[in-house]
């Protein structure tokens, strides 16, 4: 039976369920439907995420935060995995310490992790990505996007392959760097149905080879991109970067510790799209929307990501 609010006319949803799970031996009750995720950051268990975003439908794609649950064979990830009544979960058993390990031992050995805020893991999960050998040769511009499925080439066995390839401009709004690219989906799921229903970009390749991309491997501006920079608010390892912010790292001038960020309404449409504008000696350097904005879930359109350099002057 359906229930109203007589005032309102609103439905009145029943009182959501609960349930108990064991974290680490600590009961945590969680509402049904939650994730593991969810009941490991109620108990204040620091769980590293790469792949997942509050925002974004789980993928499972980086693994790093699998937890060890009582009775299943394998380890499951804690972002995507439902938490159910009744369960046993160690976040720091053996197991799922050499698995974290092995995970991020894998990525720092093939990716320039330097952007990626990982160095608190590494070092305490002693991950040692060099312990695969020093990293192989880059390859060239657009190399990677020639490779084709079950074509293999002959490893040395002294070096680490790797994802290194030159940085891809194609336009004036954002760059890719794919050297710092973990495969983590959260562009892919942005450009498509979980934020602007573009589907410019998807991964292509297999194993080793996989890598995102856009139809037939084409310039952004000659695909489908509508240039909204969702791709870039999401990305977690600094592969997708606006051009200005790029730009003003390669000249050393980028400074985080000297911008401040101003909450503002983007002026463009009646929407209402909430903006932080990043500002850094007295300059708008990047917007951004904050996640937790009802209106933008942390996306934007192109004109509230990039159309701000009206406000100042660019030239010296």
């Amino acid at each position: 039976m359906t229930t109203f609010d007589t005032t309102t006319w609103t439905r009145i949803e029943p009182p959501a369920r609960k349930v108990k799970v064991s974290i680490d031996g600590e009961d945590v009750i969680v509402t049904e439907g939650a994730t593991v995720l969810d009941a490991c950051r109620q108990a204040g268990v620091d769980t590293p995420t790469l792949c997942y975003g509050d925002t974004l439908t789980p993928v499972n794609a980086c693994r790093v935060c699998v937890v060890e649950v009582e009775g299943s064979r394998a380890l499951v990830p804690a972002c995507s995995r439902e938490a159910e009544g009744g369960m046993e979960i160690s976040t720091d058993s053996n197991r799922v310490r050499k698995s974290r390990q092995l995970v991020l031992e894998l990525l720092g050995s093939s990716v320039n992790l330097k952007l990626a805020g990982m160095k608190h893991w590494m070092d305490r999960y002693d991950a040692d990505a060099g312990r695969f050998g020093p990293p192989g040769e880059p390859a060239g511009a657009g190399e990677r996007d020639q490779a084709q499925p079950g074509h293999h080439h002959d490893v040395d066995g002294a070096t680490a392959a790797t994802v290194t390839e030159p940085p891809r401009i194609d336009n004036a709004l954002y760059m890719r760097d794919y050297a710092k690219c973990i495969l983590c989906y959260k562009c892919v799921e942005a450009c498509g149905e979980d934020a602007q229903n573009t589907f410019a970009i998807a991964v292509a390749g297999r194993g080793f080879e996989a890598r995102i991309s856009t139809e037939f491997a084409v310039e952004l501006p000659d695909s489908a991109c509508v240039f909204c920079g969702n791709c870039i608010g999401v990305c977690p390892t600094g592969a997708l970067m606006p051009m200005t912010e790029w730009t003003m790292r390669q000249a050393g001038t980028w400074n985080e510790e000297e911008q401040t960020i101003t909450r503002t309404v983007c002026s463009f449409c009646g929407v209402g799209c909430n903006l932080e504008l990043h500002v850094q000696d007295n300059k708008v350097v990047k917007a951004t929307s904050p996640e937790d904005h009802s209106v933008t879930s942390g996306h934007l359109c192109i004109k509230g990501r990039f159309g701000w350099e009206h406000i100042q002057s660019v030239d010296d």
